[in-house]
């Protein structure tokens, strides 16, 4: 059996963005009803070695818009990492999402075997495309949103198991 880059990949990333979008609603919707500054929630970390909502939020959408450009073979558009609100930080991820759902599965399925080198700790690591999307990207997309979930949650945003899963269809 094959497995297919774009199924593992594209509709991955739309739900997981998708959720953390409403995720990041939510917690804009709690800001204003608690009167909290948003920039509070987007400055907010969950340990002081760690990074704050603001950068947890960049990598993710980093790493579903770069995966997707890299499988495909095409040039990533780069974007500055200046979100300081939530509003902002909403619309890097809708940004991210009308990036990423456009990709085919003409464009992505047989990427497998294909080299990727990415620098890991300052040296260069080369990956298949199969192992840079489920060894590395993956883990990665899903360990910055499920940071920028709990640290939200550690604020008092009333948000749940279900609000990161979004609906099971």
């Amino acid at each position: 059996m094959t497995i297919s880059m774009y199924k593992a990949s594209v509709p991955v990333f739309v739900k997981g963005l998708t959720n953390l979008k409403a995720i990041l609603e939510k917690a804009a919707a709690h800001a204003q009803a608690k009167k909290i500054d948003d920039t509070v929630f987007a400055s907010a970390r969950l340990f002081p070695d760690m990074l704050p909502l603001t950068g947890q939020i960049q990598i993710a959408t980093d790493f579903a818009r770069g995966t997707t450009a890299r499988l495909a073979g095409t040039e990533m558009p780069k974007w500055e990492d200046n979100e300081k609100t939530l509003a902002e930080l909403i619309a890097r991820v809708e940004r991210t999402l009308e990036y990423v759902k456009p990709f085919t599965a003409a464009q992505l399925d047989g990427t497998e075997g294909k080299e990727i080198t990415r620098p890991i700790r300052g040296q260069p690591k080369t990956f298949t495309g199969l192992n840079y999307l489920l060894q590395f990207a993956l883990p990665n997309f899903y360990f910055h949103s499920t940071t920028a979930y709990a640290i939200l949650r550690h604020n008092g945003v009333e948000i749940g198991k279900p609000d990161f899963l979004g609906s099971l269809d």
